[in-house]
């Protein structure tokens, strides 16, 4: 007899604040998504480089009209790139890394596609794999995660 588990889940708000501790940023605001299938990231200056013989992508998270910009280019290998229906409708080119996400006080890894959001409201968009068996997302709430602040555990 197989015996089936169940995962209480969390209830998250259509807004959130998620940290990336291993870049040093916390407290970015994230947009939650459930029409869109992978999560994404605002990013300028994407590019992919060879690095020891193998593809990575350079890039720099946020943009220098952002308060938390820091003006560095960070690395991650790339994990795929495909094309993709932006929230406007057109399809364009994107880049996918894979990235750990800090959220209600857990670690989770995720495939993040990174792309130049400055023309949206929020830098951080979650979809419906990361948000998948983990969460329920009651729309009439916002910043549910904020008891959870700075706990990386």
């Amino acid at each position: 007899m197989k015996v089936k588990r169940i995962r209480e889940k969390k209830i998250i708000g259509r807004l959130e604040k998620v940290n990336f501790p291993d870049w040093e940023i916390f407290g970015l605001e994230a947009k939650i998504d459930t029409g869109a299938y992978t999560s994404s990231l605002h990013c300028s200056d994407i590019d992919i480089v060879l690095r020891e013989g193998k593809e990575w992508v350079r890039f720099s998270i946020l943009d220098s009209s952002h308060p938390y910009f820091q003006n560095t280019h960070l690395f991650s290998p790339l994990l795929k790139e495909k094309k993709v229906k932006s929230s406007s409708g057109e399809t364009e080119h994107r880049v996918f890394i894979k990235s750990r996400i800090y959220i209600f006080g857990k670690s989770y890894l995720t495939d993040l596609s990174l792309t130049n959001r400055s023309e949206m409201k929020y830098p951080v968009l979650l979809g419906r794999k990361i948000l998948r068996n983990r969460f329920l997302v009651d729309v009439s709430k916002k910043f549910l995660s904020n008891q959870y602040e700075g706990d990386e555990s």
